[in-house]
């Protein structure tokens, strides 16, 4: 006990009493609130120690847990200090020792009043009182606490290399340092400052800092990780950083951005940022349940990127540690819950006028059509009369009939005006509509289903299959129709496609070998009288597709009476979902029904004899007659290629007529749902506004709203931490319990006060931190420094840490003088060996090295394979877009340096400087010179000379001469430990 009395009595005779937020509250949240904290179902002994009226009262020994200004009368204190292993807490079983520091603290704390307080990161930053408020005067008043001086500015080429790097992402040239450097002009540094904020290459590096977050990649992920296209978000991402758009809009549109009033294609661009969730393919899975796994995703995502939460830890359970109940997090997942996932094509202006073309086109082929047939005018009109005679005897009178009520398993049907059925919303690998039908029409002998592309659905449907089947297609594999209760038997039934194949998927099968080929079944083809043979593995099938229009027909073994009522049944069953999604049911009285494969208005005019058809006829006639198949082509190609924008994921508000409920899920299983949870933010913060509806577009303005304590600070510390190595607060993801206090709090409450004072303004916040002195100050590390303060946390001195991947990869480009401007665009694919894509990965992905330009892109735009990613990056600790995250890994590794030396693009670029730095500089001393300045920009000092020299030396005695020599020396200088590190 004597250590631990020293050590109270060393913390009572501090000048400082104890602060319950940053001594006394970290150490019950790691000793204590497992079993004492916010979890009711975790909570052991009827105990709480978050909230101050339980544990000043009484647990469920009957003895009172906190005194205030009692220690020794204090449950927790006797319990703390007890050497009884079935009385010390916590207890044995869990692995916790709490230290005789944290012993004294817990004492000293209840002996001072035990005075709880609220957590210091759910409160609003308020405005600093302190008239001399600024970065340098807070982190200058702890430094003197400290008996800390700050160090000297870095000299001029170091600052220049700095401000590059880290508003940029890439160095400057040695012409461009030398300016900055021979400018003596007292606003020479600003105006360096606001040159770099205004630079193309300024939203390049900011954005791929919010890409990690965003876990933004090129390929869906899990099992298959197929490419996918959502490559127009990370250039909007880059053009509304550039923009310097205020955080608040930038957010709030890539929240929801398709809620805003008169919303832009832009505004849904920005929506990708949630559907950069990764996507399961796989054979066998439940689309629904990944749907899930989808929304779990985003719920972490949002909570780390907006919120400093670690909500993904209330899936399962109410949060051991925060004040975040389980609903709290399925309340969350609620408000993002309501939404769709389409496919959206940007319809740029460009788009606009070729589809205006294409339009006309179609128009001007329709008119010289009739100019086109054989023999001229007398004799298509000859041979239109004999087609109409002929085809009015195949033509029936269909009569469109309206479901009384239309009831399904998931999917959402509505009627539309032209009679057709629109179906939307979730679906699943065995849906069923129920249709009840009902007309005064007697002496049914056939039912009709036609189907048909519509815009809202995948790939232009006709049917809502959105993953591993063939997109937009559907199968329908079983039609069965009741009336009284009783099967009414259905005889045969045909199809306008019954030829087609029965694809399974949207992915070209390999070539068969030749003996499997020998072998092999002959393919089914599709057919609608496969609906009704009882087995759900065949069916009708139609493939999505734009324009597409196909009909079955269903004949009944005996008329059918429709006057008192009429269920149909329909069944879609295959091993992916696969739901029809636009359809029209129509019935005839007629004895030679068949499926023509006319349009409606066409069959019907021809069943009608109705001359007042004639062009109508007259179309379909040229359209469709033997001897204009030539002449038809175009026209009926066009129909089916119009052009189409740029295709990108976005999220889609659904519809008031069909929203989805979100359940709270047992321990987070996906097959424990329970009761259903209204869309809410978590109870402890501010609550939504009473006037505005609680769904995503509310959501993301509340998380700006003045009242909101967490947005703000979370994300200058972010910002923060990119300058600096270190955030303010060191867990990035996490302002709960669990994490440090603040290293300077007074300056993150003002830093997050500024922010918001100027607008959100990025740009501002920027510039407000490397104008600073703290930032300016030299990186050199004393003895003292490096014995006070080994992370830095006190600012005494510049940072210095390890280069992102991307600047890394990027600086030796520049440093080259290859890499390519070129801005926007799909991923590439830089050099790196063809088996990183290839071997240990499902499938074959090829690398298809880019050539010209796009060989030497900015890391921002290299194609990114998540099961796969771009080797040099991962090297590197790049993210590979399988999560959100807040802060890379910064490793160490030989494998580093070997790639630096060895990695193919690294070599090339040493190869590209050496001629470059031959063609420029006359000797040996410039050409070293040459190079040491473009990979690290300062020039090298006598002795560093002289080192390269002498390496230049012994590798001219290896026989190394010309270029190769000097790609040996361009590698060597690329591979110094300054050449990755922040300077």
């Amino acid at each position: 006990m004597k250590p631990l009395f020293a050590l109270f009595l060393l913390l009572s005779a501090s000048a400082h009493a104890v602060d319950f937020n940053r001594d006394v509250r970290p150490v019950l949240a790691q000793q204590c609130f497992t079993c004492h904290g916010m979890d009711d179902h975790g909570r052991k002994g009827k105990l709480r120690l978050d909230l101050s009226e339980s544990a000043y009262g009484k647990g469920k020994s009957g003895e009172i847990a906190i005194v205030p200004g009692k220690p020794d009368a204090s449950e927790v204190v006797k319990r703390i200090l007890s050497t009884d292993e079935d009385e010390v807490m916590p207890p044995p079983h869990t692995k916790k020792v709490m230290s005789d520091k944290d012993k004294a603290t817990l004492k000293a704390w209840i002996a001072e009043g035990a005075k709880y307080e609220a957590h210091w990161a759910y409160s609003p930053p308020q405005p600093s009182k302190d008239p001399k408020a600024s970065i340098d005067h807070f982190i200058r008043e702890r430094l003197e606490k400290e008996g800390l001086k700050p160090s000297a500015e870095a000299d001029r080429y170091t600052l220049v290399r700095r401000v590059y790097l880290d508003l940029t992402g890439l160095p400057s040239t040695p012409a461009e340092a030398d300016a900055f450097v021979n400018d003596k002009s007292p606003e020479a540094y600003e105006k360096l400052v606001d040159t770099l904020l205004a630079s193309k290459h300024y939203g390049e590096r900011w954005a791929r800092r919010w890409l990690d977050l965003a876990r933004y990649a090129d390929t869906n992920g899990f099992e298959k990780d197929r490419p996918r296209q959502i490559w127009p978000y990370r250039d909007w991402v880059v053009k509304a950083l550039n923009d310097d758009m205020p955080f608040d809009q930038f957010s709030i549109k890539q929240i929801a951005g398709d809620m805003l009033p008169n919303a832009t294609p832009e505004d849904l661009i920005a929506t990708g940022f949630h559907r950069n969730t990764m996507l399961n393919e796989e054979g066998g899975i439940d689309p629904n349940e990944y749907r899930f796994y989808a929304m779990v995703d985003r719920v972490g995502v949002t909570g780390t990127a907006w919120m400093g939460l670690t909500l993904n830890c209330c899936q399962c359970h109410t949060h051991k540690y925060d004040p975040i109940l389980h609903t709290d997090y399925y309340s969350v997942m609620a408000l993002l819950n309501n939404a769709d996932e389409p496919l959206y094509h940007i319809p740029t202006p460009d788009i606009k006028a070729q589809q205006k073309a294409h339009a006309a086109k179609i128009a001007q082929l329709e008119a010289d059509l009739p100019k086109k047939f054989p023999g001229g005018e007398a004799a298509m009109q000859s041979r239109l009369a004999g087609w109409i005679e002929g085809e009015s005897k195949r033509a029936s009178k269909w009569q469109i009939i309206r479901p009384t009520t239309m009831k399904t398993t998931m999917p959402h049907l509505e009627q539309q005006p032209d009679g057709f059925i629109l179906g939307s919303g979730d679906i699943s690998k065995s849906d069923v509509y129920d249709l009840n039908l009902k007309a005064p029409i007697k002496g049914v002998t056939a039912l009709r289903i036609e189907v048909a592309s519509h815009p809202s659905l995948p790939n232009d449907g006709p049917g809502l299959t959105n993953y591993e089947g063939p997109l937009g297609g559907f199968f329908l594999s079983e039609l069965q129709a009741f009336q009284n209760g009783q099967r009414v038997p259905i005889a045969r039934a045909e199809a306008t496609n019954d030829e087609e194949e029965d694809k399974i998927n949207d992915q070209a099968a390999a070539k068969p070998k030749a003996k499997a080929k020998a072998a092999a079944k002959p393919r089914k083809t599709n057919n609608a009288s496969a609906t009704l043979d009882a087995e759900m593995s065949s069916g009708w099938q139609v493939l999505g597709g734009y324009a597409q229009q196909h009909a079955a027909v269903f004949h009944f073994e005996q008329p059918v009476d429709l006057t008192s009522g009429f269920d149909l049944k329909m069944l879609f069953e295959k091993h992916f979902a696969c739901p029809l999604g636009h359809f029209r049911i129509s019935v005839t009285t007629s004895d030679h029904a068949t499926a023509t494969g006319h349009p409606f208005e066409v069959e019907a005019a021809l069943a009608a004899k109705d001359s007042s058809k004639h062009e109508v006829l007259l179309r379909r006639f040229l359209e469709t007659a033997p001897e204009m198949k030539q002449a038809a082509a175009p026209l009926l190609a066009a129909r089916k290629n119009p052009p189409r924008g740029q295709p990108t994921l976005v999220m889609s508000e659904r519809p008031a007529t069909n929203p989805r409920a979100t359940n709270r899920y047992h321990r987070g299983e996906y097959l424990s749902p329970k009761e259903t949870v209204p869309p809410a933010v978590p109870a402890f913060l501010p609550s939504l506004p009473k006037d505005a509806p609680a769904n995503r577009l509310t959501f993301a303005k509340w998380l700006f709203a003045p009242e909101n304590p967490l947005t703000a600070r979370v994300t200058v510390n972010r910002q923060w931490q990119a300058f600096f190595g270190r955030g303010l607060v060191k867990s990035l993801e996490d302002f709960g319990y669990q994490s440090e206090p603040p290293s300077h709090p007074e300056l993150l409450d003002w830093l997050a006060v500024e922010f918001v004072k100027q607008g959100w303004s990025m740009k501002k916040l920027h510039r407000l931190i490397v104008t600073s002195a703290t930032y300016k100050q030299s990186s050199r590390i004393t003895p003292e420094l490096a014995q006070r303060d080994t992370e830095n946390i006190l600012l005494a001195r510049g940072a210095r840490f390890r280069l992102d991947a991307e600047i890394i990869r990027d600086s030796a480009l520049k440093a080259a003088g290859v890499l390519s401007p070129k801005m926007g665009g799909p991923g590439v694919y830089p050099p790196q060996p063809a088996s990183i894509t290839s071997e240990g990965t499902y499938g074959k992905f090829e690398w298809k090295t880019s050539e010209g330009e796009d060989r030497y892109r900015r890391s921002l735009y290299t194609f990114i394979k998540r099961t796969a990613p771009f080797a040099m990056s991962t090297t590197f600790d790049a993210p590979t877009g399988e999560a959100c995250l807040a802060k890379r890994d910064v490793s160490n590794s030989p494998l580093q340096a070997l790639t630096l030396l060895n990695d193919q693009m690294f070599m090339e670029a040493a190869q590209a400087m050496a001629k470059a730095v031959i063609a420029e500089s006359p000797d040996d001393d410039s050409r070293v010179t040459n190079t040491f300045r473009r990979c690290l920009t300062r020039p090298p000092a006598a002795d560093e000379l002289t080192m390269l020299k002498t390496f230049l030396t012994k590798q001219r005695a290896q026989k190394l001469d010309g270029e190769a020599l000097w790609t040996a020396v361009c590698r060597a200088v690329l591979n110094l430990d300054e050449a990755i590190t922040h300077p």
